[in-house]
C-alpha cells in the first residue's frame, strides 16, 4: 500500500536548501512547494527536481495571509529563511496546524511559541543543521557514553568554522562566502558568553574579534583562530553537564581575519545604520574617509587615520591589514554603488564578487568538539570528535551538505511520525532520543565525526 503524500513547503532556495530537497525528493511519498520573492529563482530551483513546483512568497511582507494560506496548505514548512522570519512563519503553522523544521537557534521568541505550539498539536524542531545541528548529535552522543561509565567532563569545547579549502584562501582574508555575506558579517559582530574555569565571561560584540585566539585542530595543519559563538553557557544545562566548568562554543577562522575584521569593525565599515551622506557617486576612498574621521581622502591621510584608530601592534601586522584594505578597493577612487544605505550592506556587495567561490574551488567544513574527561578513578583523559568535509567543485558546498542533509533527514523524521519527532512543541535536538536517529542517518550518508581519545 503507497504512503499517503506529503506536501512539505521549503522557504528559501539559497546556499544550503540543495542537500535538503534532494534528500526529501528520494521519497516518492514527497511533495515540494519552493517558495522564493521571484520566480526565476524558484523555477530554476525546481527543475532539476521531480515533485517540486515553484511559488512565489516573501516571508518578509507586512501582511502575512500569502504566508499562513501558503502554510496552511502543506503538512510541513521547513524555514531556510533568516532567523528573524521564524517567529512569523511558526504562528503562521500554529494557525494552519502545520509542523516546521529549521536550523536556526531557538530564539526567546520561538520558545515563546511552545505552549501555542502545543495546543495546536505542532511539532517545531530547530538547530536541525550543521552548527547548530551535528554539534549536538555527538556532544550528546559522548557526553552520554562518559556518564554512563561513571565519568564526568569537565570541559566541553566546540570550534566550527565554514572556511575555503586551504589552496582556495588566497585572499587578504583568507575567506570566501558559502552562505549569506550579510549573515555572515554581522555574526561578527554578536556578543559571546562562555564559562571558562568556574567563570562566565562575557565579551560585547564589538570586542568580538579582538578576543581570538590562536587554536589548533589535528590534524588540520594550517593556522587557524577562533573566537566565541553566543551564549555558550546555557549548553551546560542543555547537554546536562552540570560538573563542567568549562563550557566554550567557538568560531574558526584562518589566522589573521580577526584582526583585519576588527579594524574594519573599528573604522566603522561594519555600521548597520542608514548613513545620509552614503550616497551613489561618492568614492570609495571619500565613503572610507567619512567612515573613520580622516582629514581628507588621499590614501595617505587614510592610512594615517587608520594607524591611529586601530593601534595595530606591528609594522608588520599594519602593513598585512592597509595592504588588504588598499586589495579591498577602500582607498580607489571608482565610485560604489550603494546598497540600503548602509555601510555594512554596501561593503557586502562588494565582497560578494571579490570574495565569491571560482568554478573549480571547493571550501571546507571544520568542526572539533574536545571533551576533557575524569574518570572515577581521577584519571583524566581527553576525548575528541572531529569533521573535516570538503566540497565538491561543480556539485554542493560542504556548508550546503552539512547544513541541509541533516536538516533533510530531520524532516523525513518529523514527517514520519517517528518518536520523538511526534511530540507537539518548540524542540531542539539536545537529547540521545532526537540525536540518535539523526545521527545514524547521517553517518550513513558519510557524515559522520571520527572519535578519538588523545
Amino acid at each position: 500500500m503507497a504512503s499517503p503524500t506529503k506536501k512539505i513547503l521549503l522557504l528559501g532556495s539559497g546556499f544550503v536548501a540543495g542537500p535538503c530537497a534532494e534528500h526529501l525528493a528520494r521519497n516518492p511519498a514527497n511533495t515540494l512547494t519552493v517558495a522564493c520573492r521571484t520566480l526565476s529563482s524558484a523555477s530554476a530551483f525546481c527543475a532539476a527536481l521531480p515533485r517540486a513546483t515553484p511559488l512565489v512568497l516573501d516571508v518578509a511582507a507586512e501582511d502575512t495571509t500569502a504566508l499562513e494560506v501558503a502554510v496552511a496548505a502543506h503538512d510541513l514548512v521547513i524555514s531556510l529563511v533568516p532567523y528573524v522570519y521564524h517567529a512569523a512563519v511558526v504562528q503562521a503553522a500554529i494557525k494552519g496546524k502545520t509542523h516546521v523544521v529549521t536550523t536556526s537557534y531557538i530564539s526567546p521568541a520561538l520558545r515563546a511559541l511552545d505552549g501555542a505550539a502545543r495546543t495546536a498539536g505542532i511539532v517545531v524542531l530547530n538547530e536541525a543543521g550543521l552548527d547548530p545541528g551535528i554539534d549536538h548529535l555527538y556532544a550528546v552522543k559522548v557526553i552520554d557514553a562518559v556518564h554512563a561509565k561513571g565519568g564526568k567532563v569537565k570541559q566541553f569545547h566546540l570550534h566550527c568554522g565554514a572556511l575555503p579549502a586551504p589552496e582556495c584562501a588566497e585572499n587578504p582574508l583568507g575567506y570566501k562566502f558559502s552562505w549569506s555575506p550579510r549573515g555572515g558579517l554581522l555574526a561578527l559582530l554578536n556578543s559571546a558568553s562562555f564559562l571558562a574555569n568556574g567563570t562566565v565571561t562575557n565579551i560585547a560584540g564589538a570586542d568580538l574579534m579582538a578576543s581570538a585566539q590562536g587554536i589548533t585542530i589535528p590534524p588540520f595543519a594550517p593556522a587557524l583562530e577562533a573566537f566565541p559563538n553566543r551564549d555558550s553557557v546555557p549548553f551546560r544545562e542543555f547537554y546536562r553537564i552540570p560538573e563542567a566548568d568549562t563550557v566554550v562554543r567557538g568560531t574558526l577562522r584562518y589566522a589573521g581575519f580577526p584582526a583585519f575584521m576588527a579594524a574594519l569593525v573599528k573604522l566603522g565599515w561594519l555600521a548597520a545604520d542608514v548613513k545620509e551622506w552614503l550616497v551613489d557617486g561618492l568614492t570609495w576612498r571619500e565613503a572610507t574617509q567619512r567612515a573613520c574621521g580622516a582629514s581628507a581622502s588621499d590614501e595617505e591621510a587614510l592610512v594615517a587615520r587608520i594607524q591611529e584608530v586601530c593601534a595595530f601592534p606591528s609594522d608588520a601586522e599594519s602593513e598585512r591589514i592597509i595592504s588588504g584594505m588598499r586589495w579591498m578597493g577602500l582607498f580607489s577612487a571608482e565610485k560604489l554603488l550603494v546598497r540600503n544605505g548602509t555601510l555594512l550592506d554596501t561593503l557586502c556587495a562588494r565582497l560578494e564578487v571579490l570574495m565569491k567561490y571560482q568554478p573549480g574551488e571547493r571550501d571546507l567544513v571544520l568542526l572539533q568538539q574536545k571533551f576533557v574527561v575524569e574518570w572515577a578513578d581521577g584519571k583524566q583523559e581527553t576525548i575528541t570528535t572531529t569533521l573535516e568535509e570538503y566540497g565538491t567543485p561543480g556539485g554542493h558546498s560542504a556548508m550546503a551538505r552539512t547544513v541541509g542533509l541533516p536538516c533533510g533527514i530531520a524532516t523525513q523524521l518529523v514527517l514520519d511520525g517517528i518518536a520523538p519527532f511526534n511530540t507537539p512543541g518548540v524542540h531542539a535536538p539536545y537529547s540521545k532520543e532526537f540525536c540518535d536517529p539523526i545521527r545514524k542517518k547521517l553517518e550513513k550518508e558519510g557524515l559522520g565525526l571520527t572519535e578519538r581519545v588523545v
